[in-house]
């Protein structure tokens, strides 16, 4: 590791380790270059300033939570993946309380390339079981719906503690998500009226994973933009 690489290195560590240990989760730059034991010149040409090293620090806590993510292997069940998946985040932000709220700030303009990936994990697993007729809407849209519940309630838990202090909470945000996005059984079922929704959404995901369906670059894309339609519009609509 070159002395350039390893100064960078060691400035975000202790920067990221100061955020942790701070009460509010903000930090100097003098303080984070006393501790790594470097002159503000070397943190600056690194980093450009507070609002760079900060940026860093969120790469690097997305890095450690999709560590997580990245290893663990899929199951034949999509719909379990996905309580697990919710369940590791709130976990994660629970453990890293200041990096958590740091990494959903809304100062944080540009969403790091990590969280891109973490939300394409979720999407994934949710095309997963829209393949076994599980959902009721399409998986972009239920990703968007668990995503931000999922969010909303770390945050609660991270920031509110005295508040939401319940232990169950997490779990029962996450059943209510799941019930209003997921249908019961396995979908082998033919579908009734108000399984329409999930029919479409299970085809759209069996079209976009099918080779050669015969459908052309923009009759494919079409068909999806229909499907998409019927997934995303409940019987009472």
């Amino acid at each position: 590791m070159s002395t350039t690489t390893s100064t960078r290195t060691r400035i975000l560590q202790v920067a990221a380790q100061l955020v942790g240990d701070s009460a509010d989760g903000d930090i100097s730059t003098r303080a984070v270059c006393e501790a790594a034991q470097v002159g503000a010149p070397a943190l600056y040409r690194h980093f450009g300033d507070k609002e760079g090293l900060l940026s860093a620090v969120v790469d690097h806590g997305f890095e450690q939570y999709l560590a997580t993510k990245r290893e663990r292997e899929a199951s034949a069940d999509p719909v379990e993946d996905l309580r697990r998946g919710w369940d590791s985040h709130v976990e994660f932000a629970v453990r890293n309380p200041n990096l958590y709220r740091l990494m959903n700030s809304p100062a944080m303009r540009t969403p790091p390339a990590a969280a891109l990936e973490s939300h394409r994990i979720l999407t994934r697993d949710l095309e997963r079981a829209a393949a076994q007729g599980r959902i009721r809407v399409a998986p972009e849209l239920a990703a968007q719906m668990v995503m931000s519940a999922n969010v909303g309630v770390a945050l609660m838990l991270v920031a509110r503690p005295a508040t939401f202090d319940d232990p169950g909470l997490s779990r029962r945000v996450r059943d209510a998500v799941h019930a209003s996005i997921l249908t019961p059984g396995t979908g082998a079922e033919a579908p009734s009226e108000a399984e329409v929704p999930s029919a479409a959404a299970r085809l759209s995901a069996l079209l976009r994973r099918a080779q050669g369906s015969g459908l052309s670059t923009a009759e494919a894309a079409l068909m999806k933009e229909w499907l998409d339609r019927v997934a995303n519009t409940g019987p009472e609509d």
